[in-house]
């Protein structure tokens, strides 16, 4: 892809890095979905040593790096690839082999041991391995350095250039605005609290057969993804004609596993959308974890959600949700739109969805500051769910373990999942108000979508900085106020 003799030699240097993740990548998914939990020690030891052979064949490339970035005639491709190279190269450089080794080892026994303390609703089970993993990633930030508050170093891993001063404006506007909204909805009692359809229990065929429909229906390529089962639902791109994801089966409440779906595709059809071009290179991935997840997002809720897709897949739901017959259309719409505060964060409401990642942003800043330590992290969780819904939660399971992120090391993530709800705002806007997405979903052919954001932010992939991508597609960075436009359209219009 580029005519740069340096850029074509970083390239050929790269291929062995790319092989390492690729194979890296393949075994995470393993992990997830095949491995035995016995398993989880040696797997740990396996992915430490394949982790300090792709940090060790990224520094190989360092030289050809620093002299492409003295380079004025690269085009924009060629650029982000030396940038994105140059961000691995400041964490490789600065973090021992050790350390990326002890932290892979780590979070593989953390992750077996979460899913056991949540299993068992039991925080004790899962504190001392909780306890390594936030010591290593304190550590990590102190050798990455930072500005001002260790978050920042840590926050940049999944949102390039993303600080605390950014999350903190968005959510004093995002989390108020958002409370009057749930406010006035709550009044108006149009969107329900609660359905009888949550309760209902589901057979598992019947449900995989719906899940099946809805990969038809999102033109899902078949000979480039796939789908699996696994405790939490996941997406993993492999390469860019592997791309894998999960949802999960909890036999009642049949919409977790329906949208479950559908927000993993949305992963999915973004690294699927990737430019050809780009394959085997540095910058074959999403712009950042807040990009990638507007797009899951977007399909799961903006269009997932929207009373035209509820028609369009009725069909489906009742052919093989038998007990659906006595539901017509506007039932289902309001079955999947209920509102209403809840203790699980994947099963949230559009609307209280921002405030249990606001929460969760709140306790990771405490815990990097050492305000807290992780023995209290079950009565923080409880007091600041209190605070900003108003009960707390009955136990462990419900509260402080319900997420795998910090058994994987992910402190910093979960800010990240409301940049993608602001910048589904933002699509939203720039399609018209949703115009657009009505109009696409309500023809039944969602290619016009798909080809959207395909041509304006999937086929770029990590070439420009996520600020730099919504720049160009829209003009501005993080503007929450189009979030909240869209959700006084869809709850309050």
């Amino acid at each position: 892809m580029s005519k740069n003799p340096v850029v074509k030699e970083i390239l050929d240097g790269f291929a062995p890095t790319w092989a390492l993740n690729h194979s890296m990548a393949v075994m995470g998914w393993d992990i997830e979905t095949q491995m035995p939990e016995s398993g989880a020690k040696a797997r740990g030891m396996a992915t430490g040593q394949l982790a300090m052979m792709a940090q060790k064949a990224t520094i190989d490339i360092k030289p050809l790096v620093e002299r492409a970035a003295k380079t004025n005639s690269l085009d924009d491709r060629e650029s982000g690839i030396v940038r994105v190279l140059q961000r691995a190269l400041h964490y490789y450089t600065r973090i021992p082999p050790e350390l990326v080794n002890d932290l892979e080892k780590t979070t593989a026994e953390a992750n077996l041991a979460w899913r056991k303390a949540r299993k068992e609703s039991n925080f004790k089970v899962f504190k001392p391995h909780l306890e390594k993993v936030v010591n290593l990633k304190l550590d990590i930030a102190d050798k990455l350095g930072y500005e001002k508050h260790p978050y920042n170093a840590l926050l940049d891993l999944y949102e390039e250039g993303f600080t605390v001063a950014d999350a903190d404006r968005v959510y004093d506007i995002l989390i108020p605005e958002s409370r009057k909204i749930i406010q006035k909805v709550s009044e108006a009692g149009v969107f329900p609290s609660k359905h009888p359809l949550e309760s209902r229990k589901y057979g598992t065929e019947g449900m995989e057969k719906v899940n099946e429909g809805l990969l038809e229906i999102l033109k899902m390529p078949k000979d480039r993804f796939k789908m699996g089962v696994s405790t939490h639902p996941f997406t993993i791109g492999i390469s860019e004609d592997d791309v894998r994801i999960t949802t999960r089966y909890e036999g009642k409440d049949f919409k977790a596993s329906m949208y479950g779906t559908i927000h993993e595709c949305g992963h999915a059809i973004y690294h699927l959308g990737i430019g050809k071009e780009l394959q085997f290179t540095p910058v074959a991935d999403g712009a950042s974890f807040g990009i990638h997840e507007s797009q899951s997002r977007f399909w799961e809720n903006a269009v997932g959600r929207s009373r035209e897709f509820v028609n369009l897949v009725y069909p489906l739901l009742r052919k093989n949700l038998n007990f659906l017959s006595k539901y017509d259309r506007e039932d289902i719409y309001y079955y999947v739109n209920t509102i209403r505060k809840s203790y699980i964060r994947v099963e949230a409401d559009e609307l209280t969805y921002n405030l249990h990642t606001a929460l969760r942003y709140e306790i990771e800043k405490q815990i990097l500051e050492g305000k807290a330590k992780v023995s209290e992290l079950p009565e923080i969780w409880n007091d600041t769910f209190e605070e900003y819904f108003g009960m707390k939660p009955p136990d462990d399971a419900h509260g402080v373990l319900q997420d795998v992120h910090w058994s994987w090391g992910s402190f910093g993530y979960f800010a990240t999942y409301t940049l993608g709800n602001v910048v589904l705002g933002m699509i939203w806007h720039k399609l018209g108000d949703g115009r657009a997405v009505r109009e696409s979903v309500e023809s039944g052919d969602l290619t016009k979508l798909k080809g959207w954001l395909g041509t304006h932010i999937h086929r770029w992939g990590s070439v420009y900085s996520p600020k730099e991508l919504q720049r160009r597609v829209f003009g501005e960075a993080y503007n929450p106020e189009h979030l909240l436009n869209y959700y006084e359209q869809k709850f309050l219009a």
